[in-house]
């Protein structure tokens, strides 16, 4: 059976760093899923310029964060892979081409998941091409590349492969895992990534974000309009009980996570060169 790649993409006021992250993984995947969470910057105008651009690329926008789960259910099943891009992912386009092709010459089709190395990066010399930041591991990666036929569904999720109930086939479970950071080395790893959660990543904002910014699950915020006001009235916000237990304890989700070990710096260009998609 033919492999596929899809990318998804869940974005809210990401418009710095989003068109970089995006095309550093178009030549990996064979079909973009982008969903832009309401908003109130230039995101939605990169994702509709890119759109016009590269057929492979479906951007769509709404209220509801669960709409990025439903664009990939029907690959559930089927012999596809996804990878999660962020508007704060800077793939290696080179690396991710060698990793394309050992996909689709059938490697880790045993896997339902396959981690990577990452750096969380607080510091971007784009004229030096230089990083610094802390790498995963001893930090922990966030890196995923999910086997989609590994189930046959999965209802419940308040974004797209994050929460819900997983149906596995038989044979895959959460715990069938290929970890690269174990058999590679950062220079080595296919599917390494430049992460910038420490840096401004929306003409937008105007905080400090030494400590990163909050995500969706953080928030609470899957769904907002009227439907999210009301169901926020009637129960709590529906957030990860690991964010929620961190922030009881008067913690950083990212900075517990994401700051672990020596501060360290990387060559930065092999993210940064500004690749033009197949």
């Amino acid at each position: 059976m033919t492999v596929r790649i899809v990318g998804s993409i869940l974005v809210r006021n990401e418009d710095v760093f989003l068109e970089r992250a995006i095309r550093n993984a178009a030549g990996f995947c064979d079909r973009l899923h982008a969903f832009d969470h309401l908003s109130t910057d230039g995101t939605w105008d990169v994702l509709q310029s890119l759109s016009g651009e590269l057929d492979h690329l479906d951007a769509r926008r709404g209220p509801d964060a669960r709409e990025s789960h439903r664009q990939l259910e029907g690959y559930f099943g089927t012999t596809t892979w996804s990878l999660t891009i962020d508007g704060d992912h800077l793939f290696d386009p080179s690396s991710l081409a060698l990793l394309r092709e050992a996909l689709l010459a059938g490697e880790y089709a045993d896997v339902f998941r396959v981690r990577a190395h990452a750096l969380h990066c607080d510091e971007l010399d784009e004229d030096a091409g230089a990083a610094w930041g802390f790498m995963a591991p001893p930090s922990r990666t966030g890196v995923q590349l999910y086997n989609l036929g590994g189930v046959s569904a999965w209802p419940g999720s308040p974004e797209r492969l994050h929460g819900g109930r997983p149906v596995f086939r038989p044979g895959f479970d959460w715990q069938r895992v290929h970890d690269l950071t174990e058999t590679t080395e950062w220079e080595t790893d296919p599917l390494r990534l430049l992460h910038v959660c420490f840096l401004r990543r929306s003409s937008v904002d105007t905080a400090d974000f030494a400590a990163g910014r909050r995500n969706l699950n953080e928030e609470g915020s899957y769904r907002r309009g009227l439907a999210g006001s009301l169901r926020r009235l009637v129960r709590r916000p529906r957030i990860d009980p690991r964010v929620e237990a961190l922030h009881a304890a008067g913690s950083n989700w990212k900075l517990d996570k994401y700051r672990r070990g020596p501060r360290v710096s990387v060559d930065g260009t092999p993210f940064l060169q500004g690749v033009v998609a197949r």
